[in-house]
């Protein structure tokens, strides 16, 4: 039996946590398991978040309240941004709105501080004090999620002794809710192993759809595939650690909206294998980035303050494969699977196998390449049909715990078989 270990070795039961509740009077625990799951009051959650979300008070398209549209995708969160203006009246009042808000319509939200706060140097009493205040006013706040620590630290070359103030103070005074940690997609696992101690959720933003593509990207790989080297770099850097596993992924950056840059998104395709090709290699959350970058957004979105048009386009149908009614959500709260299968045939190919109730889960996503067709052994015997989620009407036939499939470039199947 496999077991999570909640966030300071407290034990946590695998089971699926209904979204959008209403509102508790009480902080949510978070926590982390043993592969990268995030673990809300003992029970694995998939999040699926946005830096950042619609602004308060805003619309969707719809007409409807632009939180609860997009809390309708599971346990969903915001990161608030600090955009390092000093902390005080002013941001202090927006996070209030925002946390009065997510809490009315189900939404988390992970608060970003000023870089003042989130790298204080060590004996700067001053400011671990305010650090302090802060922590203390938002700690029981049942919208609460996540505290976010420094910005792309390594990249930034912020030194480690610079993040332990604000770690500490937070374990110190908030014991629910867990620090996260996002670094930049340029470096190597010996240069992020220093920062391990000071984070509880890491994460890498990587954003290659651009021109030239993977502009922003640090590796010499600059296809989409990048994404999946990142993840498997952070799931090593942080393996047997009992830290979350989260990816950033694109809807839009500075790299394609700054000026003299190339406007660019991508598209359900590119969207949908990168999002599956993280979770293949390991993580546990997706955090998408850019909704609310002005720039990016159209005349028609302008007014709303975010970018449904991307969503509808893209995220939306991408997002129902994920959502707690969606068939494959059991697959992405279980661990990963003990099942002998492996893969033969053409080259590039990366998989999953996962088991929730009677059902086993593949998943599999290839990388650039030729088409090829692979053949994937070590299903138990029996099992003679699998579902291909989300392909209907198409299945696959087993014969002796075998099945051969095409794959192209940047395709995803999702197969589901029936223990009988």
């Amino acid at each position: 039996m496999h077991y999570l270990r909640a966030m300071w070795m407290l034990p946590a039961v695998l089971c699926v946590l209904a979204p959008n509740a209403p509102a508790a009077d009480r902080p949510i625990h978070v926590g982390t398991g043993t592969e990268g799951q995030l673990v809300v009051d003992g029970k694995v959650v998939f999040p699926i978040g946005f830096t950042t979300g619609p602004p308060t008070g805003a619309k969707a398209p719809n007409g409807k309240n632009a939180f609860a549209e997009l809390a309708k995708n599971g346990f969903v969160f915001f990161q608030w941004l600090s955009r390092q203006i000093p902390w005080g009246p002013g941001p202090q009042a927006e996070v209030d709105a925002l946390l009065q808000e997510a809490n009315q319509n189900g939404i988390k939200i992970a608060i970003s501080l000023p870089y003042a706060l989130t790298t204080i140097p060590p004996g700067d009493e001053q400011k671990t004090a305010q650090l302090e205040s802060v922590v203390r006013r938002y700690r029981d706040n049942p919208a609460m999620f996540l505290w976010k620590g420094a910005d792309e630290p390594q990249w930034g070359k912020i030194p480690v002794t610079k993040l332990k103030v604000y770690y500490d103070t937070v374990h110190r005074l908030d014991p629910n809710h867990p620090v996260w940690i996002t670094q930049a997609p340029r470096n190597t696992a010996e240069d992020l192993v220093p920062y391990v101690p000071y984070y509880d959720v890491g994460a890498i933003d990587i954003y290659p759809v651009s021109y030239p593509p993977g502009s922003s990207n640090g590796s010499a790989n600059r296809n989409l595939s990048a994404v999946g080297d990142y993840t498997l770099r952070m799931k090593q850097v942080d393996d047997d650690k009992n830290k979350g596993l989260m990816m950033t992924l694109q809807i839009c950056f500075s790299g394609v909206a700054k000026p003299g840059k190339t406007l660019r998104y991508p598209t359900f395709p590119e969207e949908r294998y990168m999002s599956y090709q993280a979770i293949i290699d390991g993580a546990r959350a997706l955090l998408y980035f850019g909704g609310g970058l002005e720039p990016c957004l159209s005349d028609q979105d302008r007014p709303y303050g975010w970018n449904w048009h991307f969503y509808q386009r893209v995220l939306e149908p991408l997002l129902e494969e994920f959502r707690p009614q969606s068939p494959l959500y059991p697959a992405l709260v279980a661990p990963n699977a003990s099942l002998p299968v492996h893969v033969s045939g053409g080259s590039g190919l990366e998989f999953t196998v996962r088991e929730a109730g009677s059902y086993i889960y593949l998943l599999a996503a290839k990388r650039e390449g030729e088409t090829a067709q692979f053949t994937f052994s070590g299903l138990p015997q029996g099992i003679a049909d699998g579902e291909v989620l989300f392909e209907s009407p198409r299945h696959v036939k087993p014969q002796e715990g075998k099945f051969t499939d095409w794959f192209g470039p940047y395709d995803v199947h999702v197969y589901r078989f029936h223990r009988r």
